[in-house]
């Protein structure tokens, strides 16, 4: 985002994490005052003191941390497991035109397939464990990564390849030293994109059948009508992702630094 760059750099971060907390803490007053002066029902929008004790009681008393690490492994395998899949489909296809002529029509229906709707499916069929959690993160990262790979290799300059070949190099050479990078610039890239929906995929598959994890949590009290632990749950989840997308950050200014960028042309 070109103009939010521009502000950080005009204001100083100091300032602009300034201006962010204080927009923060606008939206809770206003939220808390909404709710006092009952033009919102508290019984729907919760109380936001109470939504803040809740967490603090989760954290105070370690209820919260077995929940967090379910959620966190079930993000990192699923993540972990999605990325591998995608990257070995990706370039078997980006390689292979006739397969890829022939399995398009059905790699583009699969992808536009809602995949949610499979939750209840994975749950028949690996219990409402672990597995079935990952199984539907898997699900979202594939595809992302899928088609990043895909195009990382279908970008590989022409010039490049043929200086190569020239050269002497074997196919496996090709795809180690030419097509792999090409395409892991690529992945890379959409790592924001492909550990928020690892994410996505593990909360969404604890809320709809799980024993264990936030989304569990917040299922619990959407039971008993809890909207306070529901919201406390939320703030959680939130807080948890902004901190996923830190490590993300951080590991993608490491990486992204002696990365090739893919699609450049000679």
């Amino acid at each position: 985002m070109p103009r939010a760059k521009a502000a950080h750099r005009e204001l100083g971060p100091a300032a602009l994490l300034a201006l962010r907390v204080l927009l923060l803490v606008a939206i809770f007053f206003l939220w808390y005052g909404l709710v006092t002066l009952r033009f919102l029902p508290a019984f729907f929008f919760g109380r936001p003191f109470v939504v803040l004790e809740r967490v603090g009681q989760w954290f105070a008393s370690g209820k919260i941390y077995p929940h967090l690490g379910v959620t966190l492994i079930e993000t990192v395998l699923a993540f972990a497991a999605g990325t591998l899949l995608g990257v070995a489909a990706g370039l078997w296809l980006g390689l292979r035109a006739m397969a890829s002529a022939l399995l398009e029509p059905y790699i583009k229906a699969a992808n536009a397939m809602p995949r949610v709707i499979l939750a209840p499916i994975f749950a028949v069929w690996f219990g409402l464990g672990i597995a079935s959690k990952v199984a539907l993160g898997v699900t979202l990262v594939f595809f992302i990564v899928f088609f990043n790979v895909y195009q990382g290799v279908r970008e590989v300059s022409p010039t490049v390849l043929a200086s190569v070949r020239m050269l002497g190099a074997s196919p496996r050479q090709l795809v180690r030293y030419v097509y792999l990078p090409s395409a892991t610039s690529w992945v890379f890239s959409s790592l924001h994109t492909s550990v928020g929906m690892a994410f996505v995929g593990a909360v969404v598959g604890e809320y709809l059948g799980s024993a264990a994890g936030v989304g569990y949590l917040i299922l619990q009290a959407e039971g008993s009508f809890d909207i306070d632990t529901v919201f406390a749950g939320i703030l959680v989840l939130t807080g948890f992702a902004l901190l996923l997308d830190y490590v993300v950050t951080v590991i993608e200014r490491r990486l992204l630094v002696w990365m090739p960028r893919a699609g450049r042309r000679e």
